[in-house]
Order: structure tokens, then C-alpha cells, then sequence
């Protein structure tokens, strides 16, 4: 992972924003602005609380990983939800973690706009764990999203985050209270679906 530098005719300005110890704290439309560039195809950014980053690039395992989550998550929601693969989630004016899946209720018809919340959110971690778990993993919790997941592709289980309470000892005032690693051998049940079972070994390549 790395801070995106943006230089020449990308840099700023994308019209006035607010800047912090002299770098400019970006905004959703001015990150999705840079992401549509072409100087920028085929490079994975993040925007995280007004700064982007970049992220590495999708080796063959979280490929994989990828893959069999967003076809299990598919089949145990079914009709009525819809499961979106790396596409914006708008959490706020400065915040936009392009997650690997986002589930929310719904079609694709119901969404003008890009959403600001979902029901379940996934991220799938190799080289990226400490990210996911750290600001990406405060930042859904600002915001409230309710169950969040990290499929750990180097330990073989699925880090669990819910509760979200307030915490003065996180930098963004929120974190989940309620944190659990389930291993290959046992399951988890998504929040929006009680009584659904999701096999961790089906998540794992």
C-alpha cells in the first residue's frame, strides 16, 4: 500500500477543498473524478478519511478468494439484495474504501446514486490485512455498518466485526466491540440473513 501521488495535469486543483498539514484531503467526487482517468486503469484506490491511496495489485489467491465470496454471498441472499464487487460505497464526503463486496437490499434499479451503507461489507485481505483491519475497519464503523468480514487468505479464517459502539480511544470516535476470528473448520452467519450458515472453507481458495 501507498499514497498516491498525483502530479501535473491530475494534481489539484478539482476545484477548492480543505487541506491538511499542506496536502489537500480529497473528496468522493474528486476521487472518483481521478479514478475514471486513464492514467489510473488497472490501479486499485481507495479513498480513506481524504486521502487516497493505492493499493496492490489482485494476485491469482484473492482473485480466487474474491470470486468464491461474491458467488456464495450471491446464492445465500438470492432474489431482493444485491451484491456489489468492488463498486464505490459513498460512507462520507471523504471516504469511499471501494470494498470488495457490499450487499444492500435492493436492485441495481434502485440506485441512481451510488449507496452509502450496506448490510454486509467484505473485504479479501492478503497483503492488505493490517489496512483492513485498522482505519478501513473504523471507518465501517463510523458509519455503522453493522457486520463486516475480512476473509484472511494467509491465516485461512474470516475476521468478524460487529457492535459498533462509541470509543474515545479510536481516532474516529467508533469501533466494533465485538471482534472474532473463525477458523476453516467451523461458519458464520451474516447478520441480514439469521439462520443462514456460510461455510468458511467456501470462502477460502
Amino acid at each position: 500500500m501507498s499514497t498516491l501521488t498525483i502530479t501535473g495535469p491530475f494534481a489539484p486543483p478539482f476545484g477548492v477543498g480543505p487541506w491538511t498539514n499542506g496536502r489537500k484531503r480529497w473528496t468522493v467526487d474528486e476521487f472518483h473524478d481521478i479514478y475514471s482517468l486513464p492514467k489510473f486503469a488497472n490501479r486499485k484506490l481507495v479513498l480513506l478519511d481524504g486521502e487516497i491511496l493505492e493499493m496492490p495489485n489482485p494476485n491469482a489467491p484473492h482473485d480466487s478468494g474474491l470470486g468464491l465470496a461474491i458467488a456464495t454471498v450471491t446464492s445465500l441472499f438470492g432474489p431482493g439484495f444485491w451484491v456489489r464487487g468492488q463498486m464505490a460505497l459513498r460512507l462520507s464526503q471523504a471516504t469511499d474504501p471501494m470494498p470488495d463486496i457490499a450487499v444492500v437490499p435492493g436492485s441495481p434499479r434502485d440506485y441512481p446514486q451510488q449507496p452509502t451503507t450496506a448490510l454486509l461489507v467484505i473485504e479479501v485481505s492478503d497483503s492488505s490485512v493490517s489496512i483492513d483491519t485498522g482505519i478501513k475497519a473504523q471507518l465501517y464503523a463510523a458509519v455503522g455498518i453493522a457486520d463486516y468480514w475480512v476473509v484472511d487468505l494467509n491465516n485461512k479464517l474470516v475476521i468478524v466485526h460487529r457492535d459498533p459502539r462509541p470509543d474515545p480511544n479510536s481516532p474516529h470516535g467508533v469501533s466494533y466491540a465485538n471482534v472474532t476470528s473463525v477458523t476453516a473448520s467451523q461458519s458464520v452467519s451474516p447478520l441480514a440473513k439469521a439462520g443462514s450458515i456460510v461455510n468458511v472453507a467456501d470462502l477460502l481458495p
